[in-house]
């Protein structure tokens, strides 16, 4: 039986793959700490030997009709980004994939009233939302399998769980995998307008596009480092009203996979919490609780419950 053995809720921002020199002009002449919170956390955790494959919950890639989850044996090739290409141009990436975890969790797609299809197109696009975290955290590592799920632009709140569900039992019915999650993206996410985006270039959180913005992520920040995705998911208006990125549908369906408002793995932080041209960014990085994700005991943990019947 597979298992989730960790997740994290990570920032991808371009900043962190442009040059040193070049990031800290951008920072009064200091280095991000998003740079090097990756690098600690590809030290400790990353760097194991005790998971195989990693599943990015990737903000970036929006489908319409149905999840998509990639099913390549391996990804490769140069990428250079549509939105910002002088940052992030010609990439090299090489990456293998986890064709049969990506099956697996197409299977439990009925189970949960959703539908899922794996794609294992070698002409996929890729986002930088995967490029930027697997260039820190996965290059370099052999035996290291990485594959993404896209959100759905036309789901919300509940489809994003069921996505969550099926990712876990999926999981479950692969046996062997131990598997890392990852939901690669942002808090609050509204960009400074073009012509005054160059003086909120600094990683300083008072750049942040309001206060109350701020005020919204921090909240949210320390909840997460309680455990309490609980609050997290139950202010969920609130928080759309602060435009989190994909609408936190990264990190809902990380929290679906992990047991939801029961969910009681608590976070701890890599580096600061930061701005990225008025949005709110940091690492949280969530271990699995010695009594399971909900704190229930391994037979009732998200990752360890005997997997739903396909129907």
């Amino acid at each position: 039986m597979g298992e989730i053995v960790g997740a994290g809720l990570l920032a991808h921002v371009p900043t962190i793959v442009l040059p040193e020199e070049t990031r800290r002009e951008l920072n009064d002449g200091k280095e991000i700490t998003l740079v090097t919170g990756l690098r600690q956390l590809r030290e400790d955790v990353f760097a194991r030997d005790d998971y195989d494959t990693v599943v990015v919950l990737d903000s970036h890639w929006a489908t319409t009709v149905e999840f998509v989850v990639t099913a390549q044996p391996r990804r490769a090739g140069l990428y250079t980004s549509e939105e910002l290409p002088r940052g992030m141009c010609r990439m090299p990436y090489d990456i293998p994939g986890d064709p049969e975890l990506a099956h697996a969790i197409t299977h439990f797609a009925d189970a949960h009233a959703t539908f899922i299809t794996a794609i294992d197109d070698a002409y996929l696009p890729i986002q930088y939302a995967t490029v930027n975290l697997w260039k820190f955290l996965g290059e370099g590592l052999p035996g290291k399998r990485w594959m993404t799920i896209g959100v759905c632009q036309t789901g919300d709140m509940e489809d994003h769980f069921r996505l969550g569900r099926a990712l876990a039992d999926g999981i479950a019915a692969t046996p062997g995998r131990r598997v890392l999650l990852i939901a690669s993206g942002a808090l609050s996410h509204t960009f400074w307008p073009l012509r005054q985006i160059r003086d909120h270039e600094s990683s300083d959180p008072r750049h942040i596009f309001t206060p109350e913005a701020r005020a919204a992520d921090e909240e949210r920040i320390a909840w997460f480092k309680e455990g309490r995705h609980d609050k997290v998911l139950d202010t969920m208006d609130t928080f759309w009203t602060y435009r989190p990125e994909a609408k936190f549908f990264h990190y809902l369906m990380m929290a679906g996979a992990l047991g939801e408002r029961a969910c009681v793995a608590r976070a701890r932080q890599y580096g600061a919490y930061e701005n990225a041209v008025g949005t709110g960014q940091a690492h949280l990085w969530f271990d699995r609780p010695a009594d399971g994700w909900t704190g229930a005991g391994s037979s009732a943990s998200a990752t360890a419950r005997t997997p739903h019947s396909p129907v």
